[in-house]
């Protein structure tokens, strides 16, 4: 997965925005206003930070050698993956999961504003 393909499927997802609170080479992916991903897309290996639930975190750590604790994250709920070290689909799941877990925090009707109850 090239950088510009994983930029444009983070920002496919609703409500998706990307913005750089930190520096201008780190793009931090949102929805409504919470993080999901953050990666600096010029970086060689490209990596991404993803949120997890625990258990699983924990897990795909184990299983796989191209995800480690977050980096500057919560190593509780976050992941660092590197995305080469995977084949693009699992990118993709491990992204919409990221997604999917800020969502589901979000109030119930923003949620369903999203589609995602």
């Amino acid at each position: 997965m090239t950088p510009a393909e994983l930029r444009a499927f983070c920002l496919g997802f609703n409500a998706a925005v990307e913005e750089f609170p930190f520096t201008p080479e780190t793009s931090v992916f949102k929805v409504l206003g919470k993080v999901f991903a953050l990666t600096a897309l010029d970086a060689e290996p490209l990596k991404i930070n993803l949120k997890c639930e625990p258990e699983a975190a924990v897990r795909l750590r184990t299983e796989h050698k191209a995800i480690v604790p977050g980096w500057h994250m919560n190593k509780r709920h976050w992941n660092t993956v590197t995305v080469g070290g995977l084949p693009d689909e699992m990118v993709r799941e491990l992204v919409e999961d990221s997604y999917d877990l800020v969502v589901a925090g979000l109030p119930k009707a923003e949620r369903l504003r999203l589609d995602r109850p």
